[in-house]
């Protein structure tokens, strides 16, 4: 039987290598990550997944768990893979400003959901990305300037510990835990269900202008002019893209929580710009939040990096401008600061760096070696003005050292020995793993 008897102690889909349906299961998101796996579980409720957790306590295995497959860094060799898309309970107390979502909810169900009662969770730019893998890596927001990372709203977690014991977890039952949950990542337990604050967004202006590439040096000092004065209710992304097919434009993204009348005023330096090709900004349902950048909702295969940079000065600006961005399809500036500058409570601390650089591209014949290396030559003329990652963001060898600060790391750490000090849990960057500049630290198991 898949995963020795596995299959009789749940009632979810348990598959092993070779059995129909088994490729198709253990394929992430992201399609040029190879994922290797003893067997996938897909759990058809909390119980199975307490089950599971009893089971490869028992027969010595790791248990590493994706929702969606977001985030997945090919780093599972010889483990069970557990899908939790199956714990798809959503509910909403529109007057306590509650929701309560199961480890396989997507955004867009949750925005579609708290719209009608003018609310909206701190949610990113995809709609397909689940609440509970998007909030245990913190959470960067479209409304973080706002209302801070995604993970401080939560009120508590339901998880399942090292031994297969369903639990609550909230500041009170076991601080320690809920500290580490809130963008730690998922190296402590698996969440089967998250309970978050929701938060006030009546009205909602948002969208992309757009220009030909040689628009780029005007649309960057626009975008610095407004930045710099830009209140917490405004957040704008620059962004340099290279469409198959098409000429190289540069776009900002832009979100308000506001009238549009307000917003237009705020960024009236960029309106000024001449040539634009085209703009979709409006008033928008919270539920069309992520139609503003229109990323892919299919798996797909895809290079990224990410820094944080600590300021927009000339020598960033021009080090940007310099070159196309071949082979990259997007180079992508993120308006961060306002609450996300301030203490969280979380993992993550504060943010003190004011923007976010993001690099995507997808790997040609040659695996990515192109695109990696366009990244690295990228960011290494940034390093002077680079600060660390957001764990958010981390892409496949890199590690969770980057992300947190050496207090926040050592916490972390001694929590993933107290609590799981066998191993059961490997998250996809996990917090025992190999440090920047320093020696690789794992648990006994892992």
């Amino acid at each position: 039987m898949a995963g020795g008897g596995l299959g009789d102690e749940v009632r979810g889909t348990v598959l092993a290598g070779g059995e129909e349906g088994f490729e198709q299961a253990r394929r992430p998101w992201n399609l040029a990550v190879e994922q290797h796996v003893l067997a996938v579980v897909e759990a058809a409720d909390a119980d199975d997944v307490a089950a599971l957790v009893r089971h490869a306590s028992l027969a010595g295995l790791t248990i590493a768990t994706q929702p969606s497959g977001h985030g997945a860094t090919g780093d599972t060799d010889g483990v069970i893979l557990l899908r939790t898309i199956r714990l798809d309970a959503l509910d909403i107390d529109p007057g306590e400003r509650i929701a309560r979502v199961g480890a396989g909810v997507t955004w867009g169900r949750v925005l579609e959901a708290t719209g009608a009662y003018g609310l909206a969770g701190l949610a990113g730019s995809s709609p397909v990305v689940t609440v509970t893998g998007y909030t245990l890596g913190g959470g960067l927001s479209w409304f973080g300037r706002r209302h801070g990372f995604a993970s401080q709203s939560v009120r508590a977690f339901d998880v399942v510990d090292a031994i297969g014991a369903r639990a609550r977890v909230t500041a009170d039952s076991d601080p320690d835990l809920f500290w580490a949950l809130r963008g730690g990542g998922g190296d402590f337990a698996v969440v089967t269900a998250i309970e978050f604050a929701l938060h006030p967004a009546p009205r909602l202006y948002g969208g992309r202008l757009l220009w030909p590439a040689d628009q780029a040096p005007a649309v960057l000092d626009a975008y610095r002019q407004v930045t710099g004065a830009a209140p917490e209710e405004l957040t704008l992304w620059y962004d340099l893209l290279r469409f198959p097919g098409a000429a190289p434009m540069v776009a900002v993204d832009a979100t308000f929580l506001g009238d549009g009348g307000d917003a237009e005023a705020l960024m009236s330096p960029l309106e000024k710009i001449p040539g634009r090709l085209s703009d979709s900004r409006a008033m928008l349902p919270i539920a069309r939040l992520g139609s503003i950048t229109a990323e892919p909702t299919d798996p797909g295969p895809g290079v990224t990096r990410a820094e944080l940079l600590t300021g927009l000065t000339d020598e960033v600006a021009a080090a940007l401008l310099r070159r196309p961005i071949d082979p990259l399809l997007s180079v992508q500036l993120r308006h961060l600061g306002g609450a996300l500058a301030r203490p969280s409570g979380t993992p993550a601390g504060r943010l003190e760096e004011p923007f976010a650089l993001y690099l995507f591209g997808v790997p040609g014949q040659d695996g990515g070696a192109a695109v990696r290396e366009r990244m690295r030559q990228s960011t290494g003329a940034l390093v002077p003005h680079s600060g660390r990652k957001p764990f958010t963001f981390l892409a496949a060898g890199e590690s969770a050292a980057s992300a947190f600060t050496p207090d926040a790391l050592a916490r972390l750490r001694a929590l993933k020995r107290a609590r799981d000090p066998r191993g059961i849990f490997r998250s996809d960057f996990p917090v025992l793993g190999v440090s920047a500049g320093g020696p690789e630290e794992r648990s006994d198991r892992s």
